[in-house]
């Protein structure tokens, strides 16, 4: 289970783990993911674009980033007042809310 993991997995590891390693990204993916996609550089591109939801993803991990399988997404509204700053704190709940109970379930129903 990685989160806020900046680095691309190695081949190697994937393929011997494979759909077994999964991270939490702070977007709706497939938008705004990929490389240098991490933290406020995500919620200034939001709020830049002029988006009105934002939220998170959870995905298996492959070898590129932010393309593995999404297992679980949720959402939240960005109000006319919002900044980054008080998306990174929007998002920061939902992350907080979610992650554990998905981590549970994902590992009980992997057995």
């Amino acid at each position: 289970v990685l989160a806020g993991f900046l680095w691309l997995i190695p081949k190697s590891l994937i393929f011997a783990f494979n759909n077994k390693i999964i991270n939490i990204h702070p977007a709706l993916l497939p938008k705004y993911g990929g490389k240098g996609m991490f933290g406020m550089h995500v919620h200034n591109a939001i709020i830049d674009n002029g988006e009105k939801e934002s939220g998170i993803s959870i995905h298996n991990v492959n070898e590129k980033y932010d393309d593995g399988a999404i297992i679980f997404q949720a959402k939240c509204k960005i109000g006319i007042g919002d900044t980054p700053e008080s998306l990174a704190q929007k998002i920061h709940k939902l992350e907080y809310e979610h992650f554990p109970k998905v981590i549970e379930k994902w590992i009980f129903n992997k057995g």
